[in-house]
Parts: structure tokens; C-alpha cells; sequence
């Protein structure tokens, strides 16, 4: 199965939990220090983030939902789009 590939913050927190929850990977693309990066999000009974520079792991859906929070990977479910 091909990763779901957004940019950060364009899918909300809870679609990328239950995206990975289903067994699909998510490539967030994001920037740091004004350099693209792609960011490998997994699940496999245990939530991982493969940075270019760590893999994190968490041990539980709200482990990996705070990481998605803090680093800006997804967006909160309640932001509004920003399309005016």
C-alpha cells in the first residue's frame, strides 16, 4: 500500500492516527532551519516518527497524538481551513 504524503498541519491529528491505525504509513513533508524534510509516521502495534535525525517511539495513541501536536505534523480537528 502506497503512504498517504501530506505537507505538515494539512491533515488533522485524529485522520493521521486512524490512517495509520489502519495500517497505511503517512509522509509528512515539513521544514526545519529552512531545509525540506520528510518525516515517515507508522504504526505497527507500536507508533513511530522516522525523522531524518531520530525515530521516535511511542507507546500509545495519546503519546503519538501529543508528537503530532507539538511538532505541527497535523492539525488540530477543530482548525478551520484557511481559504478565504
Amino acid at each position: 500500500m502506497e503512504p498517504l504524503v501530506v505537507e505538515a498541519g494539512e491533515a488533522s491529528v485524529e485522520d493521521l492516527l486512524d490512517t495509520l491505525e489502519s495500517g497505511r504509513r503517512v509522509v509528512v513533508r515539513t521544514e526545519f532551519l529552512g531545509d525540506a524534510h520528510e518525516v515517515t509516521l507508522r504504526y505497527d502495534g507500536v507508533w513511530y516518527c522516522d525523522t531524518p535525525t531520530r525515530l521516535h517511539r511511542h507507546d500509545s495513541r495519546a503519546e503519538m497524538r501529543t508528537c503530532l501536536e507539538r511538532q505541527g505534523y497535523g492539525r488540530d480537528a477543530g482548525d478551520a481551513d484557511d481559504t478565504r
